[in-house]
């Protein structure tokens, strides 16, 4: 909910997405919660946000949803989204 950063299912994020800037370094990222033991969560304010909650893919779909599940749709939709081509370190050349 605004103006929360990330992507929520209601009072509980799904998504991070961060920015940190110093020392002339940028660097970004973001954690989509898969299948991430949320119990970890009891013991912290989430992002510092009272009240709000964590939630995971497998939660919300009430089955098992492994990272290498949603990667490649995830890659996909990203580089349409952002209109760029991924390259993988992994890639020859």
């Amino acid at each position: 909910p605004p103006p929360f950063t990330g992507v929520w299912m209601g009072d509980s994020k799904l998504c991070a997405i961060g920015v940190h800037c110093g020392s002339h370094i940028t660097s970004h990222g973001l954690a989509l919660n898969c299948c991430t033991d949320l119990t970890w969560f009891d013991h912290i304010v989430p992002c510092g946000l009272e009240g709000k909650g964590v939630t995971s893919l497998s939660h919300e779909l009430g089955q098992h949803v492994a990272v290498n599940h949603v990667l490649e749709p995830f890659l996909d939709s990203f580089q349409e989204v952002f209109e760029c081509t991924l390259v993988s370190s992994e890639d020859p050349g």
